[in-house]
């Protein structure tokens, strides 16, 4: 889980170091002009962390069940070479994925106007100011939503689902308290996370005004990667301990 926390940490980093520095730059200056390809090379960094993000999570929704539902097998199921292997398999989709969804945007043609209505370079703003037909972009974005955020959301579904099943046949209820606090942090990333996805990509809602859009593209953008940080660190008894331990030496 560590391990897969240290990734997640990474994604966040590439996240907000694309989104952020942009970001602030437009809510001083009341807007700001980026170049072309200065757009697509932010939608590219966007793409990736987005799409891995997705993965692993559906990785680490995963180790969860087997550490609950099958604690005896758990060191012989989720090694070093399972965990290297599904964050590399990740890695490589993601980077493949956002090549992909770049180069098709790359081909869309601009003739109207050159104003993106949001605060950074995202596939549907781009597509709604875009004179091409965008029949091929809606097709990719539709089976890329199916692959990467609908059948990702059902597994972890599908584990949760076991989960709560596993925890609710225990007897006792420090028993039960203590399984899922195991997973609670994770189950709150994912449920931000996924929301905000389907929200925007997947069923926007009919008449949905672009200010709720911005709101929930910062939330995956913005407020999910600064409340991982803290919603896995002070929900981890370790790391709340390592850093009291860390405090106390300071006063002493």
């Amino acid at each position: 889980m560590y391990f897969f926390i240290s990734q997640l940490s990474i994604s966040d980093i590439l996240l907000t170091t694309d989104i952020v520095p942009n970001l602030l730059q437009i809510l001083l200056t009341n807007g700001e002009t980026i170049i072309f390809i200065g757009c697509l090379t932010q939608l590219y960094f966007l793409s990736v962390s987005e799409v891995f993000e997705c993965l692993l999570l559906t990785v680490m929704s995963y180790d969860r069940y087997v550490a609950i539902c099958n604690p005896l097998r758990y060191t012989s199921i989720i090694t070093s070479e399972f965990c290297v292997k599904s964050v590399v398999l990740s890695w490589v989709l993601c980077f493949i994925v956002s090549v992909i969804v770049t180069i098709t945007l790359s081909k869309l043609s601009f003739c109207a106007t050159n104003i993106i209505d949001h605060f950074f370079c995202d596939i549907v703003p781009l597509v709604e100011i875009s004179c091409s037909d965008a029949f091929i972009v809606h097709l990719e974005i539709y089976l890329l939503s199916i692959a990467l955020v609908i059948a990702p959301s059902t597994i972890i579904i599908k584990c949760y689902v076991c989960i709560i099943v596993n925890i609710l046949r225990i007897s006792s209820s420090t028993g039960r308290q203590k399984a899922f606090s195991t997973c609670s942090s994770h189950l709150i990333v994912v449920s931000i996370f996924y929301w905000t996805l389907f929200s925007v990509y997947v069923f926007p809602t009919k008449g949905q005004s672009s200010t709720i859009s911005k709101i929930l593209s910062l939330l995956y953008t913005v407020f999910t990667p600064l409340l991982n940080p803290v919603i896995y660190s002070l929900r981890n008894k370790d790391i709340r301990k390592a850093i009291q331990g860390t405090f106390y030496l300071h006063r002493t």
